[in-house]
């Protein structure tokens, strides 16, 4: 079954099934082994996302599947942090790095659509800059996978650690979805893994410069994007 998965062979439907039970099965594994079973079961056909707030799930992976495509979207608006943090991963850990970019720079953007989409229409903004590339740029593989947590919102609390993308017909993997930041920070530290350094500057999550601020106390993690918007994702994860 590994070489048709790796091949694309199966059906949505066949995906579908195996990831729904893949999650049921792999539920309470370690983030380390549901990433050996991402390798094992599509090969090359599997690839991790990074925002570049850190490396934790880059390098879980490379110590499962050296060489693992790392794709990052780079949408013309990021923190110059960001783009450093995304240059170390690719000169000090085993992957392989892939950078995305939206069809349009930003000043291309700003000509059709007038400067500062992100103020006047957000969703837009990412639906062009974030959500239609990475789109693009997952055609090649048959699961990807994320540094999505149950503790980081609401919106993200029901999050398999494997599961069907309904819209992009892939199966996603979530390794650390039951991780708590704790977990995050420990693993960080035994393993000396990169990160953002505006995670020290009172940032906890890390997007485009001009949606982002540092969260207050008591606030969730996701907080400080798009604040004082009813918007809470940008749209690569519903």
């Amino acid at each position: 079954m590994t070489d048709t998965l790796r091949t694309g062979r199966l059906t949505d439907e066949a995906l579908r099934d195996l990831a729904v039970q893949a999650g049921r099965d792999l539920e309470d594994a370690s983030a380390s082994d549901i990433l050996t079973w991402a390798a094992d079961t599509f090969g090359t056909a599997f690839c991790v996302t990074s925002s570049m707030e850190d490396a934790v799930v880059a390098h879980l992976a490379s110590r499962v599947m050296p060489g693992v495509d790392v794709v990052f979207l780079d949408t013309g608006y990021h923190f110059e942090e960001t783009i450093g943090t995304r240059d170390a991963v690719g000169a000090v850990m085993d992957v392989n790095l892939i950078t995305l970019t939206p069809r349009q720079t930003v000043a291309q953007q700003d000509a059709e659509y007038g400067p500062r989409l992100h103020d006047r229409d957000p969703d837009l903004c990412c639906a062009l800059r974030k959500v239609k590339p990475l789109e693009d740029g997952l055609t090649a593989y048959t699961a990807w996978a994320t540094g999505l947590r149950r503790d980081e919102s609401p919106t993200r609390a029901g999050t398999p650690v494997v599961g069907w993308d309904e819209k992009r017909r892939k199966v996603k993997v979530s390794p650390i979805a039951r991780w708590t930041q704790d977990d995050v920070d420990a693993y960080v530290a035994e393993h000396g893994v990169l990160t953002n350094p505006l995670l020290d500057d009172g940032y906890a999550s890390v997007g485009c410069a001009p949606c982002t601020r540092r969260v207050l106390e008591g606030e969730d993690a996701r907080a400080g994007r798009w604040a004082g918007r009813g918007k809470t994702e940008c749209g690569l994860h519903g």
